[in-house]
């Protein structure tokens, strides 16, 4: 039998590049001029960002309200881009004056009735029982919650006839079908977000110069990126994501919407806090995480609180450690989350 030869792999060209990217744009090549450098990191993201859709008319509609004796809960539909409507559910809790809103974003799940507590399939039990109904405990927490439902997840997946669909992924077509548009899905995602901040714009019981944006894995994702490209959030709470991308989606199988075509030229994940500093910045990691490592996570957090210095805000980036793998930690997150940011 013919022995492959370790050459051939594709991998073997790539791991040294992973390992020496030319990472054009990082901040400690750049940190002695840090206004021009986080200009100059803002127009590559948007950028790599890819082209994002034409903005429309949000067209809100509230489907049905339903009290829970604590909050009350309106499912709400907006719409983000001709062709692309966004199903959410808005939990407000009773409570005197306008509260601050936090934005709930489920990752690769069933959907966003994970965030609301509420099993459709089997196993999402499982899934919830891993800290993982985040409106309900942002509403516990005296907060506003949207459950946002994110491209391709849940009500928004693949709707295909059957016999074009190949792939478990619910996420692999679309995201290959935006490259081909230029676009990314992690740009899709971080529209709809920034197009639910507008389209909550009349509600008197929201307080929207208090916005917040936290979510686990795919969820963690979008709300890392969601906050460098959006200024209305004041705070951001990315799960089990935030790592180098030589740790993580450079060496370990992800699914496709976590890529940024391009991002390694120019910089690693912890370069793109720069577009976040120096609002509260809480990033929550899993100890025994495989996809996102442990190792990885620190030796970001490390620039990342590199540059929140450089931003003169050293004390406004957190890491925090639950002790397992790729889940939200409640009881860890939010004290740190409700520290920082003083709500």
């Amino acid at each position: 039998m013919e022995t492959l030869l370790r050459t051939f792999a594709p991998e073997t060209c790539h791991t040294p590049q992973l390992d020496n990217p030319p990472r054009m744009l990082n901040f400690h090549r750049h940190a002695h001029a840090f206004p021009d450098w986080v200009t100059a990191v803002r127009e590559k993201f948007l950028d790599l960002l890819g082209v994002m859709p034409e903005r429309v008319e949000p067209n809100l509609r509230v489907e049905f309200e339903a009290d829970h004796g604590s909050y009350v809960e309106r499912r709400l539909v907006f719409t983000a881009e001709a062709g692309a409507d966004v199903p959410c559910h808005l939990l407000l809790p009773k409570t005197d004056g306008p509260v601050p809103l936090v934005i709930c974003l489920q990752g690769h799940s069933t959907g966003m009735h994970i965030s609301l507590g509420r099993p459709k399939y089997p196993g999402d039990e499982t899934t919830i029982a891993g800290g993982r109904d985040f409106a309900l405990q942002a509403v516990r927490e005296g907060y506003a919650a949207l459950a946002l439902e994110q491209r391709c997840f849940g009500e928004r997946g693949d709707q295909r006839a059957g016999e074009t669909r190949h792939l478990q992924s619910t996420c692999h077509h679309a995201s290959m079908v935006a490259l081909l548009l230029g676009r990314t899905m992690i740009g899709e995602r971080v529209w709809d977000i920034a197009r639910a901040i507008d389209a909550l714009a009349d509600f008197p019981e929201l307080d929207l110069n208090r916005i917040g944006c936290m979510g686990n894995s795919g969820g963690g994702t979008a709300t890392f990126y969601a906050a460098c490209y959006e200024p209305r959030i004041t705070a951001a709470m990315p799960s089990c994501y935030v790592c180098t991308f030589r740790h993580s989606i450079g060496r370990i199988d992800h699914c496709q919407d976590n890529y940024l075509p391009g991002a390694l030229r120019y910089l690693e994940m912890a370069d793109f806090a720069g577009l976040i500093a120096p609002r509260p910045l809480v990033v929550v990691a899993g100890h025994d995480d495989p996809i996102f490592p442990l190792a990885g996570v620190e030796e970001a957090f490390a620039d990342i609180q590199a540059i929140y210095a450089a931003a003169g805000a050293p004390d406004r980036c957190r890491l925090v450690v639950g002790d397992g793998g790729h889940r939200f930690y409640p009881e860890e997150g939010w004290p740190v989350f409700r520290q920082m940011t003083k709500w």
